[in-house]
């Protein structure tokens, strides 16, 4: 090898690909003017205060002398883990065999087709409902996988149908994402839609990852279940703080399912590095611990939907879905996404593309009613600046 010559990388880094919100970013930055503010509604990180007694259980924890943590996490975590999902969905888990501690689901999430996934194997396909968190498809990517895309439809209101999936991919299948409520178009997967999803992971062999990450942000038809309620054999559930507590920067989550799959995972696991730290546990404890502070962070989410919801029916743009989480699903009357993030970009007002989010998303833009709610306000102030073609 010359001086001049580097070392193979691995075809996904040098294919030119950007992750989609460092593409936002980088369009954020050519297009807002100098000097103007930025308000982001794009990234899903809320700019809530995480609650006091959960900064002081982190503190008080801070140890004198740092150790490395077990990977499958604190007894008492798993246990606060199994009481919570109890208490939330009257579901009865063991915490030495159906919880294990993440560092936040992201992670969970990427790793979770390399457990599944075996180059060349005769099961090596991924089922992805789109428009969808991107990490699903860089998962498995990496892992070898190869990822088929269920787009969407505003016909279904935007619910994952398993019947438009051919038989053929469902044999090829090691793994289903279901996400419920959906990010990004918020809507929520119906009971016996669910229950037949977990009847053709059963009858095919492959597994049903369900991220819930957005399970106690609700705003209509009342509070969302879990796939877990319908049995845990080929089912893991994916849950988080960062959303119910403001605690995106903690990493802190957990996975629950299938005594198989969990085990599986503990054995994996240890070898990628992603032990949560003990004082992040026990923060996590006490978070998991309370039921009281998240209704609090829903009445935050809920008053700023009202002003963007009024705001949009005032300027005739329609919203589709957005049943639960803290995003607002919203048509562009001209089919073009893009241009209208931009030219909401030249204002300082950041939103995400709907086609940035995979096939299906075309012609719509997430809102991620994350920035305070006097920034809510300011945004709206600033749409009046728009140009009538687009108002």
């Amino acid at each position: 090898m010359s001086a001049h010559e580097s070392g193979p990388l691995h075809p996904l880094l040098t294919a030119g690909a950007e992750y989609p919100f460092v593409k936002l970013e980088r369009r954020r930055r050519e297009l807002t003017p100098e000097g103007v503010t930025r308000i982001d509604f794009g990234m899903g990180d809320p700019r809530e205060q995480t609650p006091a007694f959960i900064r002081e259980a982190l503190k008080a924890a801070v140890p004198a002398v740092s150790s490395y943590p077990a990977t499958v996490g604190k007894p008492e975590l798993r246990a606060a883990c199994a009481a919570w999902m109890k208490r939330r969905y009257a579901l009865d888990l063991d915490p030495e065999r159906h919880v294990l501690p993440v560092n936040g689901t992201k992670e969970a999430v990427y790793t979770m087709a390399f457990a599944m996934v075996s180059p060349g194997a005769p099961r090596d396909t991924v089922v992805i409902p789109t428009p969808a968190y991107p990490v699903y498809e860089n998962g498995a990517r990496f892992a070898g996988a190869t990822p088929h895309f269920v787009p969407l439809r505003s016909a279904d209101s935007w619910r994952f149908n398993p019947e438009r999936v051919p038989e053929e991919v469902w044999r090829r299948t090691a793994l289903l994402w279901i996400n419920s409520p959906h990010n990004p178009t918020g809507a929520v997967l119906d009971a016996a839609t669910g229950k037949r999803v977990v009847e053709l992971a059963r009858r095919h062999g492959f597994w049903v990852a369900s991220d819930e990450a957005y399970g106690d942000l609700w705003f209509e038809g009342g509070p969302p279940g879990t796939l877990l309620a319908h049995g845990l054999d080929n089912v893991i559930g994916l849950f988080t703080l960062s959303k119910r507590s403001a605690m995106t920067g903690y990493r802190s989550g957990f996975m629950a399912g299938d005594p198989r799959l969990i085990d599986a995972l503990r054995r994996f696991r240890p070898s990628v590095g992603v032990a949560t730290p003990d004082f992040i546990q026990d923060a996590a404890i006490a978070a998991w611990n309370d039921d009281a502070h998240t209704p609090a962070q829903r009445d935050i989410y809920a008053a700023k939907r009202r002003l963007f919801l009024d705001e949009f029916a005032r300027r005739g743009w329609k919203v589709e879905a957005s049943e639960a989480t803290f995003y607002l699903w919203m048509r562009v009357a001209d089919g073009d996404d893009v241009g209208f993030v931009e030219s909401l970009l030249r204002l300082g007002v950041v939103t995400t593309p709907g086609s940035y989010l995979g096939p299906g998303g075309e012609g719509f833009v997430r809102w991620a009613l994350v920035p305070t709610l006097e920034q809510c306000r300011e945004a709206i102030a600033r749409l009046g600046q728009l140009a009538g073609a687009r108002t």
